[in-house]
């Protein structure tokens, strides 16, 4: 039986339920046993108080009959012993009948075993040819020795019945039991000789072979009482042994010894009938009485028994049952318990790992400020294993918090470093593009003023790397604006901060307007993707960047002519850009990336990537309506209305890249410096 995979209920009932079993089993199987000892003493004592009486009746009145159909077969003439016949078998008749109808009820059938019931059947066989036997004797066909025989084989079958019925387990009242049978017989081999003699004395004669039957009874008999006797209490045993020693005892055994010494020539003359019968008569009688006195007394030490019996068999029902039940009710609160333990630690654990921790650096990512002992507080547990168990979870929890919370601010100690570090890069960047500004207005030669573009070209792409640390850093970039600026400014001021500007080519856009607050990051943006079109295609190759109306907003287009990307490669870098991952130190090379992830989800702009029709990339810029205004058509270069002034001197910028020989497009705009728009926020004082 295999239980991998099974819950832990399951698991601990079916721990607990192979002693229940075997405990219920074994109850069940010693109340089944003393139950059935018990069923089976009942049994007997019934069948015994049924049919043991009507058997020991009709044996007498065999036993009766038998001696009156010898003498009658020894002499048929005498008149007093047909009518002593007649008087015999009318009591067998009764004795019989009233046996049948006890034994043929089902009741009784039922309470017998297999073998007793054997017996019982051949019992009421055989007092079937009852009838037969007489009816030879009636038409006096038949022998006297057969007619001995017969009544022999009938008085047989009883004796086997009530040997055969199953006493007590007590070894002692069972040997008494059988001991009382074994008496029955021995008086049986007494009626027997009494019969034989009887009808010899009637006929006037004896053969050898009678007397050698007689004398066979007579040793029969005292091997029965030799062997018996011995088996009953002492009490009974001295009983018997003072019958025999005494008159009637003794009168038995010396007729016995004048008739069998006088030889079957003189044994009729030795003793005569009427001495003879008086001499058996009375010790039949006794030995019948005390036969019945004896069984009496069997039978009342038998009840205490029989009681004792019935007593262990309901204690031990009811001792058992008890013992199931405890054991019962003792595993179910032992397993309950375990399982409510278990379930705890489980619900527990399965809280710590699916909702606590995730939960923890979830606020932790986004920058919350987490207490270990709100989100992981000491628990106590039992002193048991489970307990132990839970303790330890609760300190792996705790530790599990605390190194995420040191974690997390040791990222932002770095991230303020990053940002400190950037800002004040920033500053000087800023004044740097101001001084060159100045030196750009002041200047008038040609190569002179290229190298200043130059120069300024350099130090903004310089400014967008350091606004780029700011962005992984989680913190806003320091250049903000109140008012639109015009889409395409927007797009030449991506393009002034890409090192390669002269191989962006960008087609004319609609007149829209981009709302102030995402100037900075949609430029920041836009310049990403445009860096990564210039190095990823051929130096020879241009960069188109076209954009047309959608419903939802504005879709601008980056097409390249490089390689372009494989499947999975384009797969995980739209996923980065979808799903905006924690920055990770080891994924350097994909700077670009986290940033614009970063400043699309700030923005609610959309970017994915796809295979170009040139057979590079084209990366698609999807910017939302919320972020786009409606704007008249404008001078190429012009920032917003009401800046104349400052647009003045840009347009003075670009006729000195002109007359320096710079192609005007990708020139950086008034915006692309940060320099130019309506509102720049000044760097912090003191950097």
């Amino acid at each position: 039986m295999r239980f991998r995979g099974k819950s832990i209920r399951r698991k601990i009932m079916a721990l607990l339920l192979v002693p229940l079993v075997a405990l219920t089993s074994i109850w069940a199987f010693a109340t089944v046993i003393t139950g059935r000892e018990a069923d089976q003493l009942l049994d007997a004592a019934a069948v015994m108080g049924e049919l043991g009486e009507p058997v020991q009746e009709t044996v007498l009145a065999l036993q009766t009959e038998r001696r009156h159909t010898l003498v009658h077969i020894a002499d048929p003439r005498r008149s007093d012993s047909l009518t002593a016949l007649h008087d015999g078998q009318r009591a067998t008749d009764e004795a019989v009948a009233a046996l049948r109808a006890r034994a043929e009820g089902e009741e009784i059938r039922d309470k017998l075993d297999g073998d007793a019931r054997r017996r019982l059947d051949d019992l009421l066989a055989a007092l079937d040819r009852l009838d037969r036997v007489r009816a030879r004797v009636a038409d006096n066909t038949v022998e006297r020795q057969d007619a001995y025989d017969a009544y022999n084989a009938l008085v047989d079958p009883c004796h086997a019945f009530l040997t055969g019925m199953r006493g007590v387990d007590d070894v002692r009242l069972e040997r008494e039991g059988r001991a009382l049978i074994g008496l029955s017989r021995a008086r049986e081999y007494l009626s027997r000789e009494d019969a034989l003699l009887a009808a010899a004395f009637t006929a006037g004669r004896m053969t050898g072979e009678q007397l050698r039957a007689v004398s066979d009874r007579v040793a029969e008999r005292e091997l029965a009482y030799r062997t018996h006797l011995s088996m009953l209490p002492a009490e009974d045993r001295e009983r018997y042994q003072r019958f025999w020693s005494g008159t009637d005892g003794r009168t038995l055994r010396a007729a016995e010894d004048e008739i069998i010494g006088a030889g079957a020539a003189g044994a009729v003359k030795a003793f005569d009938a009427e001495r003879w019968q008086k001499t058996s008569g009375a010790v039949l009688e006794e030995l019948r009485r005390m036969d019945r006195e004896t069984g009496e007394r069997y039978h009342r030490r038998v009840e205490p028994e029989a009681a004792s019996v019935l007593l262990r068999a309901a204690v031990a029902g009811i001792l058992g049952f008890a013992a199931v039940v405890v054991s019962v009710v003792v595993s179910l609160r032992i397993g309950r318990g375990l399982v409510r333990d278990l379930g705890a630690l489980r619900r527990e654990a399965g809280e710590a790992a699916g909702v606590r921790l995730p939960d923890v650096m979830r606020r932790l990512a986004a920058g919350e400020q987490v207490d270990v002992e709100t989100e992981a507080p000491r628990l106590e547990y039992g002193r048991d294993e489970i307990g132990q168990v839970g303790q330890a979870l609760n300190t792996l929890q705790r530790a599990a918090v605390e190194a995420a919370v040191r974690q997390a601010d040791m990222r932002r100690g770095v991230s303020e470093v990053f940002v400190n570090l950037a800002r004040r890069s920033q500053v000087l960047l800023h004044r740097q593009l101001t001084l060159l500004d100045a030196m750009e207005r002041r200047t008038e030669d040609p190569g002179e003023l290229a190298d200043l573009f130059r120069l300024d070209h350099l130090t903004t792409r310089m400014r967008r790397h350091a606004e780029g640390l700011v962005i992984l850093s989680g913190a806003t970039p320091s250049r903000q604006w109140r008012k639109p600026i015009p889409l395409m400014d927007v797009v030449r001021a991506a393009v002034s901060e890409v090192e390669d500007y002269e191989r962006i080519e960008v087609r004319r856009l609609p007149p829209l307007a981009v709302d102030g607050a995402a100037i900075a990051d949609l430029t920041h943006l836009i310049a990403e993707l445009l860096e990564n079109a210039t190095v990823f295609s051929p130096p020879h190759a241009a960069v188109q960047v076209l954009g047309e109306r959608v419903p939802s907003g504005f879709a601008l287009e980056i097409h390249d002519r490089g390689l372009g990307m494989s499947p999975d490669a384009l797969l995980e870098a739209n996923l980065r850009l979808s799903e905006t991952p924690d920055f990770r130190l080891s994924d350097t090379d994909r700077l670009g990336l986290f940033v614009v992830s970063r400043l699309g989800r700030r923005q609610n702009v959309r970017v994915s990537l796809q295979p170009s029709p040139y057979g590079g990339t084209t990366a698609v810029v999807l910017i939302p309506g919320a972020l786009l205004t409606e704007v008249a058509a404008a001078p190429q270069n012009a920032v917003a209305a009401g800046e104349e002034a400052d647009t003045a001197g840009h347009r003075a910028g670009d006729h000195a890249r002109t007359a320096a020989g710079l192609p005007l497009r990708g020139a950086r705009p008034a915006i692309g410096a940060g320099r130019g728009g309506p509102v720049e926020l000044e760097p912090p004082a003191g950097e």
